[in-house]
This record gives C-alpha cells, sequence and structure tokens, in this order.
C-alpha cells in the first residue's frame, strides 16, 4: 500500500502525524517512510536516524560556450527570469541561480553558442530510523529549484528499497499546499490522508487537496489535528465531509504536549501513551479501504 499524507496548508500538524502513524504502521507490518517535502524534509528530524547522502541533477541550465558568441544579444531579448546581463558589444553573462532551464536562449541563437547541462540541484538521504524501518528524504539545495522532479527521483530510491527487501508498504509524507512536489508525491499512492485543523485557512486547504485527490481518483480520508479548537469550522469541515462522502477517519486534540515531543523530536505516541489509541483507530479506519 502507497499511503500519501498530505495538507492543503502548511502548519496543521501533518509531518507530526505521519510520523506517529509511521511508527504504529511499523509495529504491524514493515514499512518505508518517504518525506517527499523536498523544500523543508523534516520527517527525519522526528523519526531519528543517520543519512547517507548523495547529490543529484534533475534540473538543466544555460551556459554560454563563449569562444562562439557573437555578442548579437537575442538571448537577453528572450530571457523571461532576468538570468542574463548584456551590453551592447559585450558578450552576455549568465545568471545561474536565476536560470530556469526553459531553453528560449539556445533556441534563438543562431550560432549554437548556448547549451544546456545538467547540474546538481538537490541530495537524495536514504537511513534508518530509530524504530528500525527505512526513511529516505530529498532535499533542495539553497536556491534551486525542480521539486516536482527531485520528489520523482525520491520515490523512485525508495520503491528501489521496498521492492528488494520486500517491503509492501509505503508511507508517504508530502509537501503542503497542491503545488508540484505535492503532485508528484500523490499521483500513484493507493489511498490518501488529508490532514485540516478548525480554522478557516485550513478548511480551505482540505478543499483543495481534495479536489487533487479526487483528480487523480485516489481514495482518501481526513484526520482532523486539534478538533477542539473552533466548534464551529469543525462542524463546517465535518459538513463538508459529509456532503462530499469522505470520512473522517481520525480527530485529535489540542495537547501541549504534542509540542514537548517535537521539542525532544519524538513522534508522539512515544512520547505519550494515551495517543497510541488515537493512531490505532486511524490505521483501524484506514484499512477499511481494502487497498
Amino acid at each position: 500500500m502507497k499511503l500519501a499524507i498530505l495538507s492543503g496548508k502548511g502548519g496543521t500538524g501533518k509531518s507530526s502525524i505521519a510520523a506517529s502513524i509511521a511508527v504504529m504502521f511499523s509495529k504491524k507490518e514493515k514499512i518505508i517512510a518517504v518525506d517527499c517535502d523536498v523544500d523543508a524534509p523534516n520527517l527525519g528530524l522526528i523519526l531519528g536516524g543517520r543519512f547517507k547522502w548523495k547529490r543529484i541533477k534533475t534540473n538543466e541550465k544555460a551556459f554560454l560556450i563563449k569562444e562562439m558568441c557573437v555578442r548579437c544579444g537575442r538571448c537577453y531579448e528572450v530571457c523571461n527570469f532576468g538570468a542574463i546581463k548584456w551590453s551592447v558589444g559585450k558578450k552576455p553573462v549568465f545568471d545561474k541561480m536565476l536560470c530556469d532551464g526553459c531553453g528560449a536562449c539556445q533556441l534563438v541563437c543562431d550560432v549554437n553558442a548556448i547549451e544546456l547541462r545538467h547540474v546538481f540541484n538537490a541530495r537524495i538521504g536514504v537511513g534508518k530510523s530509530r524504530y528500525g524501518f527505512h526513511i529516505v528524504s530529498g532535499q533542495l539545495e539553497m536556491g534551486e529549484s525542480g521539486s516536482g522532479k527531485i520528489v520523482s527521483v525520491v520515490k523512485e530510491e525508495a520503491y528501489k528499497i521496498a521492492e528488494r527487501e520486500g517491503i509492501e508498504n509505503i508511507i508517504i509524507d508530502s509537501s503542503a499546499g497542491i503545488g508540484c512536489p505535492v503532485i508528484a508525491s500523490v499521483k500513484d499512492a493507493d489511498v490518501g490522508i488529508v490532514v485540516t485543523e478548525p480554522t478557516p485557512s485550513a478548511f480551505e486547504g482540505l478543499k483543495r487537496s481534495s479536489e487533487v485527490l479526487q483528480h487523480f481518483g485516489i481514495p482518501y480520508g481526513i484526520v482532523i489535528n486539534k478538533y477542539d479548537i473552533n466548534a464551529k469550522v469543525l462542524k463546517g469541515i465535518e459538513m463538508f465531509a459529509k456532503e462530499q462522502d469522505i470520512p473522517v477517519i481520525g480527530k485529535i486534540p489540542y495537547d501541549e504536549d504534542f509540542v514537548k515531543a517535537l521539542v525532544e523530536l519524538k513522534p508522539i505516541v512515544t512520547y505519550k501513551d494515551s495517543f497510541k489509541q488515537v493512531f490505532e483507530d486511524i490505521l483501524d479506519k484506514l484499512s477499511n479501504f481494502n487497498v
């Protein structure tokens, strides 16, 4: 089973909940946890463990072949990202931090003085959590782009380990929102969990996440974190779930021990025993999806 955990906005407790789900799941079956929030990965912090990292190339950047350049400035004229600086009579200067690798400059260069090259833009880490299961994580390098591609490479690495070691259950911690990395995280999932909370912004995020999962035909349930902080918005979320025929598979109360657990870099289920049953119930309801 490939389980994708997502939320339409940041700060709902998605990664904390994903960590506890992974720990509780691992007590029953072999799993591998995958941190696909490559812009700001933190699942490994909560689950512990050491990683072996390797740098990867998933992006292209434009490079100038200076000896072939005729100083025409056409590349400068078509660059929509401000990545090329040029003055009449001089050769252009390419800013790799601003280049998006779109290839427009290469396309208009009549003398083939520009080429696109793959560049290092991220790294992948493979390790084991302090709870004994594998974690695969990706991290975008500073100032780089291409997070959706990196997520795909991270998942491929996780799938290889899962196949090699006979692991059937993959827990995917997506990034927040509904952008490229989220699409890459969830597109082949068997089942999803949308983590939300009873605030107006998180409620809207839930609606956006629901549209993404429905687009890909992925069955999913809702987990409402800090469900007791706003009764009015909670009622709205529950009405939305009922209207859309989406099961609410978990309601987690507000508890300051969640923060204390994070400070100690621990999943809440290993910090406070009363939360074990909460997550057991989530896993039981998840099993009803029959995937």
